[in-house]
């Protein structure tokens, strides 16, 4: 058993993003979290997801997006406080990973086991930034279901996106959760 690797699936928790700062990974170590993040159950081999990275500047100029499609789809005008906060989203973090789940027709992988692969790829990630030291914080929020979004980041009809994962250094340690107790979700089968 190796015991690292054990100990960081036990301690393992998501830092709010707000919290993450520099550093985030460089190029060399974000492909070692790509890379890792894609040895996942794959059916077939369709690769039902892919990535697109935001660091730098992109950050920034993906926040125009984020806050002219708040602005475009909110039932009621937002505010300017309200639309600093998207236009700042993802400067939260040095590094945002966006996972696009992508479903490919194909009769021996139905659809759920394709989608199943990409929350697969998605914990992958965060477990290779987490094993290398950063921090990470998994989000969906509005955006990921945002039609002016998708636009923006072209998505193809059998896209969704699977989320946000923001990478970087916590600025404080949090205190753990509470865990679900494992005998109030454990069943044995028997005969």
């Amino acid at each position: 058993m190796r015991k690292e690797a054990l100990e960081l699936l036990l301690t393992r928790r998501s830092a709010k993003a707000a919290m993450l700062g520099e550093p985030g990974p460089d190029a060399a170590h974000l492909t070692t979290i790509l890379t890792a993040a894609t040895r996942v159950p794959d059916h077939k081999k369709l690769a039902p997801w892919r990535f697109i990275v935001f660091a730098g500047e992109a950050r920034a100029a993906f926040g125009r997006v984020l806050m002219e499609a708040c602005a475009a789809e909110e039932r009621e005008p937002p505010t300017a406080t309200r639309l600093e906060t998207e236009r700042t989203r993802l400067l939260r973090a040095p590094t945002v990973v966006a996972v696009i789940s992508r479903v490919t027709p194909h009769p021996a992988a139905p659809e759920w086991e394709q989608v199943l692969s990409c929350g697969a790829v998605c914990q992958n990630l965060t477990l290779a930034a987490n094993a290398l030291g950063y921090d990470t914080c998994w989000l969906t929020e509005w955006y990921s279901y945002s039609p002016g979004v998708r636009a923006a980041l072209d998505l193809a009809e059998n896209e969704k996106l699977a989320g946000f994962i923001y990478i970087g250094t916590a600025r404080e340690r949090q205190p753990d959760r509470e865990r679900p107790d494992l005998s109030t979700i454990l069943t044995r089968w028997q005969t």
